[in-house]
């Protein structure tokens, strides 16, 4: 499993993404409640944020980065308040994130396959 497909079965799942065309993660664009439930998810599964950019009417409206929280992109108090920040500026603003996904978390989600091996050692 790959972290776009991670982030499309256990963050996105139910969700809808405004940009029809996206192929990377931080590509995909979701409205204020569904964003919301992004944030949501990506605290309960460890997931960090790096940035959280915005647009308004398909023009870039402003972004923040966990560097200028001076925070590490997996506390989850940085893009909360990023958050309620940027809704409270401007109603109507649609929501993007670039995520980091821990190595860990994608190792649970990829199990390591061990070959078998049916041959005898015994001579």
């Amino acid at each position: 499993m790959t972290e776009i497909e991670f982030l499309q079965a256990e963050i996105f799942k139910g969700l809808t993404n405004l940009n029809k065309k996206a192929t990377e993660a931080k590509e995909y664009k979701f409205d204020e409640a569904d964003f919301a439930t992004i944030l949501e998810r990506s605290e309960y599964n460890g997931l960090g944020l790096y940035s959280i950019t915005t647009w308004l009417k398909r023009t870039t409206f402003g972004t923040i980065t966990h560097q200028d929280k001076s925070k590490k992109a997996t506390d989850a108090r940085w893009y909360n308040r990023a958050f309620i920040t940027m809704k409270t500026k401007q109603e109507g603003l649609t929501y993007a994130a670039d995520f980091k996904v821990p190595a860990k978390l994608m190792a649970r989600f990829n199990p390591v396959v061990v070959p078998y091996n049916n041959s005898s050692e015994e001579e």
